[in-house]
C-alpha cells in the first residue's frame, strides 16, 4: 500500500501585489494574468552531485572589537554558532583605543597591552569561533594624522613610525602564538586594513599616492606577521571594490611580498550617490541585477585565474544587499531569498562569503535608536531573529550531500541518517529599479502568488519519516512586518518584544508522520509566493535501519 504524500495542499492566503509593481508584469488577479505556474524540483536519491559547499558558513562579520566584550553580543554570537555554525568572525577596530592596545609613556616610550584582546579572543575560541583578523585601525598615539571615521572615531591614518608599528604587530602576533599555540594561529587569517581604496577609511600622507601608501602598509604588516611564523596567512586588499586586487598581486610578485589570499567587498546597490552612508541620509536603490554580489565575486575569480597566481583563495569579507546600516532592506523578508541567491551562485571558487553582519549591536553611526532601523544584522539589538537569520539557519539544516537538481534556486540534500532536505526560494524584484529602498521596505509589502512548487524525489529509502515545512516570507517568521503592524514603535515594551520573538520562532508550519513505500517516490506540492523561502525536511525515524 502506497501511503506517501503525493500532494498535500497548504492553505495560505493569496495576497495582492503592492502598488510598487514592476512595469510590464501581470499582477495576481489581473484579467491578463497567466494561469498559475507550477515549478518542479525533481531529484533522485541515488544521483549525487557531491559534497555541499560550506563557503557560506566560513565567516561572519561584526562591527568592532570593543562591541564583542558585551554579554549580549557574545550571547547572540553563541546562538549563531550553535544554530548556524559560523567558523570565523571578522570585525573592525582591533587596535582601536577602546581596546587599550597601544599607549605611550610621558617620556614617549610605547606600551603594549593585550588585556581586552585576550578577553575577546578567549571568548571567541571557547565558542568554537576563530578570528579572521582584520588589522585595523590606527591607535591615536601611533597615528600620523587626525582623520577619523564613525561615531567611535576610528583613526584611519598610517603610523607615524614604521619601527613602532612593526614592533606592535610583531609583539601582538608573538603574544597570540604564546597564548594559543602555533597550530591554532596557523588556522587564522590576517587581513591588512579595511577598504583603503575608499577615502573614508585611509588617509595617506599624499592623497595622490593612496594605493602606493597602502601597499607600503601592507608590505610592512605582512612581513611583521610572517616574521613570527612563515606559515601564518596574510592577505588583502579588503577593498570596497576589486580595483586593487590585480595590482596587489603584481606588487607582491614584483617585490617578494606575500599574498596568501585575496579579500574584497561586494554589495547589491546600484544608482544613487553611492559611498559611505553612516546615518542613512541617502536614498538607496537595489542594483539592476539581483545577483550583483555574486557576479562581483565570480568575475574576480575568473580575473585572478588569468594572472600569474591562479587559484589564489578569495574571501569576500563583507557583502550584503546594501552598504548602509540604515537601509530597511536588511530588515525585510526580501533579504532571505536574496542571501540564498548569492550563496547559491558562489559555491564554486570562493573560499568564504562573510555576510556583514551578524548583529545590530553595531555602532558605526552610534547606538541604534529603534528596534528595526535597517541595521546590517541578522539579529536585532534585542536578539530578535530577522528573516535573513533564517536563510542561514535553514542552510545549516541541510545535509552534507547534495543531489543532482536542475532547479537553480534550490538545494536538495541528504544526510548519513537517511533524511532528506529541500531548500527552495523565489527571488522577485519588489519594485522597479528606479524606486528607492526606503519607499519599498519601510511599509508592509504583501507578497503576490507565484503559483505552486512541486517537489518530487525518487528512490527515497522506504520507511517512516517526519515531514516538516518551515517558511520565511511575508508574515512568515517575519518580525519586521509584525513590527510595522505594531505601528513601528521607537521603543518596545517587554510584551511587544516577546510577541516579536514568538513571531520569528522558526518553528514548522506543519509537521506529520508519513510512510514512503518500497517504490521510493515522494511528492509534495506547495503554494509559493514572491520571495518565499521554503524548507521541506524528511527526517527518517531513528529506530528504523536503512535498507
Amino acid at each position: 500500500m502506497n501511503i506517501f504524500l503525493r500532494s498535500v495542499q497548504l492553505v495560505l492566503p493569496v495576497l495582492t501585489a503592492v502598488s510598487l509593481w514592476p512595469e510590464g508584469t501581470a499582477r495576481a488577479g489581473d484579467p491578463a494574468a497567466a494561469p498559475a505556474p507550477v515549478r518542479t524540483i525533481a531529484a533522485d536519491w541515488e544521483k549525487v552531485r557531491g559534497n555541499r559547499s560550506d563557503a557560506w558558513s566560513e565567516c561572519i562579520g561584526a562591527g568592532r572589537a570593543a562591541e564583542g566584550l558585551r554579554a549580549a553580543w557574545q550571547q547572540q554570537l553563541q546562538m549563531c554558532r550553535r544554530e548556524i555554525g559560523f567558523k570565523y568572525i571578522r570585525f573592525h577596530g582591533l587596535l582601536q583605543d577602546d581596546m587599550g592596545v597601544y599607549t605611550e609613556t610621558q617620556d614617549g616610550q610605547p606600551r603594549h597591552n593585550w588585556q581586552y584582546i585576550d578577553q575577546l579572543y578567549d571568548a571567541l575560541l571557547a565558542m568554537g569561533v576563530r578570528p579572521f583578523v582584520e588589522i585595523s585601525f590606527m591607535p591615536q598615539a601611533l597615528a600620523s594624522g587626525s582623520k577619523t571615521v564613525f561615531w567611535w572615531r576610528a583613526n584611519v591614518s598610517p603610523p607615524k613610525s614604521w619601527d613602532r608599528w612593526d614592533d606592535l604587530i610583531k609583539d601582538l602576533v608573538r603574544h597570540w602564538t604564546e597564548r594559543y599555540g602555533e597550530e591554532e594561529v596557523r588556522q587564522w587569517y590576517f587581513e591588512i586594513w579595511n577598504e583603503a581604496d575608499y577615502p573614508a577609511f585611509f588617509a595617506p600622507r599624499d592623497p595622490d599616492r593612496r594605493r602606493e601608501e597602502y601597499f607600503e602598509l601592507y608590505a610592512h604588516t605582512a612581513a611583521d606577521v610572517k616574521s613570527v611564523n612563515r606559515a601564518y596567512r596574510v592577505g588583502g586588499p579588503a577593498g570596497s571594490t576589486t580595483d586593487w586586487v590585480q595590482p596587489l598581486i603584481s606588487f607582491g610578485l614584483s617585490n617578494a611580498v606575500p599574498v596568501d589570499f585575496i579579500s574584497f567587498h561586494a554589495y547589491g546597490l546600484g544608482g544613487g550617490p553611492g559611498g559611505l552612508d553612516e546615518y542613512g541620509e541617502q536614498l538607496h536603490y537595489l542594483s539592476k541585477s539581483l545577483h550583483a554580489p555574486a557576479q562581483t565575486a565570480m568575475k574576480e575569480r575568473l580575473a585572478i585565474d588569468a594572472t600569474a597566481r591562479p587559484g589564489l583563495p578569495i574571501h569576500v569579507t563583507e557583502w550584503s544587499a546594501s552598504y548602509s546600516p540604515r537601509d530597511p532592506v536588511h530588515d525585510s523578508y526580501f533579504s532571505a531569498p536574496y542571501i540564498l541567491e548569492q550563496l547559491k551562485h558562489t559555491e564554486s571558487g570562493i573560499a568564504s562569503m562573510s555576510y556583514w553582519v551578524f548583529t545590530d549591536i553595531f555602532e558605526e553611526a552610534g547606538p541604534p535608536m529603534t528596534p528595526f532601523h535597517g541595521g546590517f544584522g541578522l539579529l536585532t539589538l534585542q536578539g530578535i531573529k530577522k528573516p535573513a537569520y533564517f536563510a542561514y539557519q535553514f542552510l545549516a539544516l541541510l545535509g552534507p550531500t547534495e543531489l543532482e537538481n536542475n532547479d537553480t534556486a534550490s538545494w536538495v540534500c541528504r544526510d548519513a541518517e537517511g533524511s532528506a532536505q529541500v531548500l527552495l526560494w523565489d527571488l522577485t524584484r519588489p519594485a522597479a529599479a528606479t524606486v528607492p529602498n526606503q519607499a519599498i521596505f519601510r511599509k508592509l509589502l504583501p507578497a503576490a502568488s507565484k503559483g505552486s512548487v512541486r517537489v518530487a524525489l525518487a528512490h527515497v529509502p522506504p520507511g517512516t519519516y517526519r515531514l516538516a515545512l518551515r517558511q520565511v516570507g511575508f508574515e512568515k517568521n517575519d518580525a519586521y512586518s509584525a513590527y510595522l503592524r505594531m505601528g513601528a514603535p521607537e521603543q518596545l515594551t517587554r510584551l511587544q518584544e516577546k510577541d516579536l520573538r514568538e513571531t520569528a520562532s522558526g518553528g514548522p508550519e506543519f509537521e506529520r508522520k508519513i510512510t514512503i513505500d518500497k517504490d521510493g517516490r515522494f511528492e509534495q506540492t506547495l503554494p509559493l509566493r514572491e520571495n518565499d523561502v521554503l524548507l521541506l525536511t524528511l527526517a527518517r525515524q531513528s529506530h528504523e535501519a536503512l535498507p
